[in-house]
């Protein structure tokens, strides 16, 4: 696990002079992506882009180079949650989400009011497929409102969507 987090922070690094936002893209879609018709509707809203095949895979992408990654991963993990039937299962992954996300300074800790860390707490005593409900619309809010319209801005997507970043430098001619 760590040496993952070393390799992850030296690719940042590597990352940060001079890349090529094109050449991040295809590290991450590989030979499979979006046009940039389907890559437009991402801007309609957070839902669009999450609700998308590659959608998900392009924002926590471009997270990663916000080092906030973790507010998506957090997201998918409830969504996943949701749909576990057994309970010794469902129970499991409570616990396992509880300690990566939300337990105080866990590795992956997301931000959570006081309340809603507690609210948690408590449905943690009696495990069911919506515990997770309110912590995992807080942190939608979070990016819907914070990294989502970065995302919108960003190299990753204008590239996908075939525009160019607005030039704060003017023409001479």
């Amino acid at each position: 696990m760590r040496n993952n987090r070393l390799t992850f922070l030296r690719t940042k690094t590597n990352d940060r002079h001079g890349s090529n936002p094109a050449s991040k893209l295809e590290k991450v879609l590989k030979s499979d992506k979006p046009t940039p018709e389907e890559a437009l509707k991402w801007a309609e809203s957070l839902d669009a882009l999450l609700s998308h095949k590659y959608g998900p895979v392009v924002f926590r992408s471009f997270l990663q180079t916000e080092f906030s990654e973790e507010n998506l991963d957090f997201w998918l993990a409830c969504e996943d949650f949701k749909k576990i039937k057994s309970l010794s299962k469902m129970a499991s992954r409570a616990k396992k989400i509880f300690t990566e996300y939300i337990s105080i300074q866990s590795c992956k800790e997301v931000n959570l009011d006081s309340y809603t860390r507690e609210h948690i707490k408590e449905n943690m005593e009696n495990i069911c497929a919506d515990c997770f409900d309110l912590a995992q619309s807080r942190i939608f809010g979070l990016m819907e409102r914070d990294s989502y319209p970065r995302f919108l801005r960003s190299d990753i997507y204008l590239e996908l969507t075939n525009q160019q970043r607005p030039s704060s430098v003017t023409d001479p001619s």
